[in-house]
């Protein structure tokens, strides 16, 4: 059978991440018969709202949700079983069927030394400048992790002689192996870095538990390229979920404060199997603000009581740390950029009824840089930390819009507002969230 060439959707974060991907996810996947997470791991955090309750999702796709839609976790995930299984456990009790999941045998596992060399590193890096001592312009400190093992699971991942796939875990003898190996380079690296409290990672202890979990987690592990294939090859249609975003995507986010996967649409075929020609339909999902958790630049930022209303009025607080949320005014040269890297076809703008109350709105259209003035989004961090935004200042709009199911109902300044993104941007704007529940969505025609 001849494939479609553009059988697949894709939802994508253009901005830090927090844009609102898992209600778009959620509301679209009845539709489809598979929802795919590519990349991240439990570093991701998606909130959904269903009937008034609220799921908070992190390695599970939020197309959990949607009953008999399958729900894949890719390979180019990095997978905690032991947060996996309790995600699970909480879907379960619920109410919500978990049996449509399926996770890829290539899938890469973060184990505990992970995440002990994740928080080590932070908090070395974060005492890598002492008292007195002026930092380099140049020098990076704490990036600002969750501490949940991402980085160095990926890193690993690239070392390949200590890296564990999801598919080891069914082989305990193979995987003593590995862990044997592993573990005793681990212990040397925690012991020069932490000669006092260090205590040594046990090879035959991590293969008993991962064994079991390997165990445990072996009805859902399948060959999700070949799966994904078939699908297609059957008609099927195949929505691929996001996570983090673009602008935290390791090669074109504004690096080194990143994720450490391909969070935007360029990590879609690496990390799932599937050509990226499949892909006809790219959904960039975009605050009607800027958001940011962790360090970075972010040009936008404010650092007063609008920014503080804006927090709490959007209850801008990590679904995964619980960390309050950088927040600012909407960047639309980061925007733009950000559209062009995930080659968006289509822009959703969610939290367009936070900005209730604002007497005006205010756009980034350029910056002020110590290299002049630009309408480019700026590479180099360092460079961009020094960068001023150049404002476009719109009326603001003060009613009530979570109601509003129709683009011609919103205020004419809201109705201006996401048109004057559109023209910057180059993008329409085919859908405007207006509150968290499904309902709550403006579809244009």
């Amino acid at each position: 059978m001849t494939l479609e060439s553009n059988s697949a959707t894709a939802v994508v974060g253009l901005q830090w991440g927090d844009e609102g991907k898992g209600k778009l996810v959620d509301l679209l996947a009845g539709r489809f018969d598979a929802v795919v997470r590519y990349n991240g791991g439990a570093n991701a955090g998606h909130s959904v709202v269903v009937a008034g309750e609220r799921y908070a999702l992190h390695l599970v796709p939020s197309g959990i949700l949607s009953p008999g839609v399958k729900a894949v976790i890719g390979n180019g995930v990095v997978i905690d079983p032991q947060r996996l299984f309790e995600e699970i456990a909480t879907l379960s009790e619920r109410g919500v069927d978990t049996s449509q999941l399926v996770v890829s045998d290539r899938a890469h596992v973060v184990m505990p030394y992970h995440k002990a060399e994740d928080a080590l590193r932070e908090e070395l890096l974060s005492g890598s400048v002492r008292e007195g001592q002026s930092q380099s312009k140049g020098v990076i400190n704490a990036i600002g992790t969750t501490k949940r093992g991402i980085g160095p699971a990926y890193a690993d991942k690239v070392q390949r002689a200590t890296a564990v796939r999801v598919g080891d875990l069914l082989q305990p003898e193979v995987l003593r192996e590995k862990l044997e190996m592993i573990c005793s380079l681990k212990n040397g690296i925690f012991s020069a870095l932490r000669p006092e409290g260090h205590e040594p990672f046990d090879a035959y202890a991590l293969t008993q538990q991962y064994s079991e979990l390997g165990q445990k987690l072996s009805p859902m592990i399948q060959d999700t390229a070949y799966l994904l294939d078939d699908l297609r090859r059957a008609g099927g249609e195949i929505l691929f979920e996001g996570a983090n975003a673009t602008m935290l995507d390791v090669d074109h986010g504004t690096y080194p404060y990143v994720t450490s996967s391909n969070a935007s649409a360029l990590g879609i075929g690496p990390g799932s199997g599937v050509p990226p020609q499949s892909i006809g339909r790219i959904i960039g999902v975009v605050k009607a603000y800027c958001t940011r958790v962790g360090g970075g630049p972010m040009p936008t930022e404010l650092f007063d009581a609008t920014g503080d209303a804006i927090r709490e009025r959007g209850r801008e607080y990590g679904t995964t740390t619980g960390r309050p949320r950088r927040v600012g005014w909407l960047d639309l040269v980061a925007l733009k950029y950000a559209a062009m890297i995930s080659g968006a076809t289509e822009l959703c703008i969610t939290l367009l009824d936070v900005l209730a109350g604002e007497s005006e709105l205010k756009l980034a259209t350029g910056y002020e840089s110590p290299n002049g003035k630009t309408s480019r989004f700026i590479a180099d961090a360092c460079t961009l930390s020094e960068a001023t935004p150049i404002y476009e200042t719109m009326p603001g709009f003060s009613q009530d819009i979570t109601g509003v199911r129709t683009f011609d109902e919103l205020p004419a300044q809201a109705q201006a507002y996401v048109e004057r993104i559109e023209e910057f941007v180059g993008v329409r704007v085919g859908i405007i969230s207006v509150g968290p529940d499904r309902e709550q969505t403006i579809i244009r025609s």
